[in-house]
C-alpha cells in the first residue's frame, strides 16, 4: 500500500516570540539545523518519499529551505493559519496514496517511532509529557484509542498525550471533511467507528517554549557524530562529544566539553569555556574569558569578553559586551540584531529584536522590539 506524508509547517509559534517574529517556528535551529529538517529526515528514514509540506507563516522562508532539501517535496500554501484541520484541508487535493502520515513540522520524532506507526492501519502516536495539561491527554483500551481530553488539568506529569502525528487510511482522512465539528481530530477518528491504535513514541519533543527548545537542542547534540574541523590550538582542550565545523578557529586555553557544536566559521578566542548543551551557529565569535553552557547562539552573533551565558537563546546578528545571564526557570532570550552594553545582567528576561541596551543594567522583564534601554 502506498504511503504519503503531509507535514504541517504553516504555524508561527507565538510562545517563541521574539525569535519567531523573523522566522517560523519550524526553522528555529536545534542542533544547528532547522527543526523541519530533522522532521523531514525522520520521514525519509522511515521509508516515505512522497511528501507534501503545508506552509503558511513566513512561507517564502520555508519554501526557500525546501528548495535546498535533497528529497523533492510538494508544497501547499495555507493562506491563513486557522488550525490543524484547516491545514489538512488545504492539502486534501494532493492526497493520492492509500495511507496518509500526518506529522507536525515543528515537533521532533525519531524515524524508529514513525516506522512503528507505519506498521498499523490507523494509528495515533502518543508520548508521555511533563506538562500533559498543555496537550490532549489520551485514554485507551487494550491499545486502541478511546478519546482525548484537552482539559485534563489534573493529569500528573508523565501522562500520555497525543503528539499530533497520525497514520490514516485515505478513506478515514477523507471522512473528516464531511464532519460538522472536525476540530478535535483524534476524537473524530474514534467517532467514525474505526479502530485507531495507540503507538508510543520514542524520543518525541515539541519545542513549545524556550526551555523545550533547549531540551531538544541538548538531545540532538547528544546524537550527532563527533567531528573536529578547522584549526584547534594544541593548547585547547576538547572533551566528550563535540562537533566543530569548517573554518573554525579555537584559541589556546579554551576548554570545550560536549555535547556541543560549533558552526562553520566560528572564532573562539583564548581561554573560553564552552560547556554541554551549547550550540553556536555559523560565524559566531566568542571573546576571551567567556563561559557558555546549555545555550543556543544563532549565526553572526558576537559574545564579548568575560561574558557568562547560561540556559539562554540568543538570536542572529547580536552583539553582547560583558554580559551575564542568570537562570530562574530559564535564563534569557534575546531576539535578532540586539546589542547589549557591558556589565549588563539579564535574569529571566525576554529581549525583543533590534533592541539597544546601554551598559550597567539589570533586566528581569520583557523588553519590546525596537527599543532603547538607557
Amino acid at each position: 500500500m502506498s504511503i504519503q506524508a503531509v507535514v504541517l509547517a504553516g504555524g508561527e509559534g507565538m510562545r517563541l516570540r521574539p525569535l519567531t517574529k523573523n522566522r517560523p517556528k519550524v526553522l528555529l535551529p536545534a542542533g544547528n539545523r532547522p527543526i523541519l529538517e530533522h522532521v523531514l529526515d525522520a520521514v525519509v528514514s522511515a521509508g516515505v518519499r512522497d511528501i507534501t509540506v503545508v506552509v503558511g507563516y513566513k512561507k517564502e522562508q520555508v519554501m526557500k529551505f525546501l528548495n535546498t532539501y535533497p528529497v523533492p517535496v510538494k508544497v501547499v500554501v495555507q493562506e491563513k493559519q486557522l488550525g490543524t484541520f484547516h491545514a489538512l484541508s488545504c492539502a486534501k487535493d494532493e492526497v493520492t496514496a492509500d495511507r496518509l502520515l500526518i506529522i507536525p513540522g515543528d515537533n521532533y520524532v525519531t524515524a524508529a517511532s514513525l516506522k512503528s506507526l507505519l506498521q498499523e492501519t490507523n494509528a495515533a502516536l502518543v508520548a508521555p509529557h511533563t506538562r500533559p495539561w498543555d496537550y490532549g491527554v489520551i485514554t485507551q483500551k487494550e491499545g486502541t484509542l478511546c478519546s482525548t481530553n484537552m482539559r485534563a488539568f489534573d493529569a500528573p506529569p508523565g501522562t500520555l498525550v497525543e503528539t499530533g502525528t497520525y497514520l490514516l487510511e485515505r478513506k478515514l482522512y477523507s471522512a473528516f471533511f464531511a464532519l460538522e465539528n472536525p476540530d478535535d481530530i483524534v476524537n473524530e477518528m474514534s467517532y467514525t467507528g474505526h479502530d485507531v491504535r495507540v503507538v508510543e513514541a520514542k524520543d518525541w519533543y515539541d519545542a513549545d517554549c524556550f526551555a523545550d527548545l533547549l531540551e531538544l537542542n541538548r538531545y540532538l547534540l547528544s546524537k550527532q557524530t563527533a567531528c573536529l574541523g578547522g584549526f584547534i590550538d594544541q593548547r585547547a582542550t576538547i572533551r566528550g562529544h563535540v562537533v566543530i565545523g569548517k573554518d573554525v578557529t579555537v584559541g589556546p586555553g579554551t576548554v570545550i566539553t560536549g555535547p556541543a557544536i560549533l558552526g562553520d566559521g566560528c572564532v573562539i578566542h583564548p581561554n573560553v569555556c564552552i560547556e554541554p548543551g551549547t550550540a553556536l551557529g555559523a560565524r559566531v565569535e566568542v571573546e576571551p574569558f567567556t563561559y557558555l553552557k546549555n545555550s543556543i547562539v544563532m549565526k553572526d552573533t558576537r559574545i564579548g569578553a568575560q561574558s557568562r551565558i547560561v540556559d539562554s537563546v540568543i538570536g542572529e546578528g547580536c552583539s553582547l559586551e560583558q554580559t551575564s545571564t542568570a537562570s530562574y526557570s530559564f535564563g534569557t532570550v534575546i531576539g535578532d540584531r540586539t546589542t547589549v552594553g557591558a556589565f549588563t545582567r539579564l535574569k529571566g528576561a525576554v529581549i525583543g529584536n533590534n533592541v539597544e541596551i546601554d551598559g550597567g543594567k539589570l533586566i528581569e522583564t520583557e523588553i519590546p522590539s525596537d527599543t532603547r534601554v538607557m
